[in-house]
């Protein structure tokens, strides 16, 4: 079967547009990489004290990982003496939002020009 076929069945292209749409509204950055650094510390290391595998500490590091498990955010909280909020932090959105329009003044109303 082609993947033409295969997406015209309409099997294929609802994954692909789910997968894409995950992507770009991901909002929460694992801070993992700076905390080791802050206490002088590698993934290896981070690996073997808590004994969460180096592929999973990779794929969290480099934002592949969907989701983290509560006991792995345990484990990380504990070897490097922080709270979870430390391990999670809301990424920042490029040019202020999602479509790109420019963020308005707090209390300014929407529709209206500032002067």
């Amino acid at each position: 079967m082609s993947n033409a076929v295969y997406i015209a069945d309409g099997q294929y292209l609802p994954y692909m547009v789910s997968s894409v749409v995950h992507m770009e509204t991901s909002m929460i950055e694992i801070r993992v990489d700076q905390l080791l650094a802050e206490h002088g510390r590698t993934f290896y290391w981070l690996a073997k004290e808590t004994g969460i595998s180096h592929t999973t500490l990779w794929r969290l590091k480099k934002g592949k990982a969907l989701g983290i498990n509560f006991e792995t955010l345990e484990k990380m909280c504990q070897a490097l003496k922080c709270q979870p909020g430390d391990v999670l932090a809301l990424a920042h959105m490029k040019n202020g939002s999602k479509n790109g329009a420019k963020k308005r003044a707090p209390g300014s109303p929407a529709g209206k020009k500032q002067k």
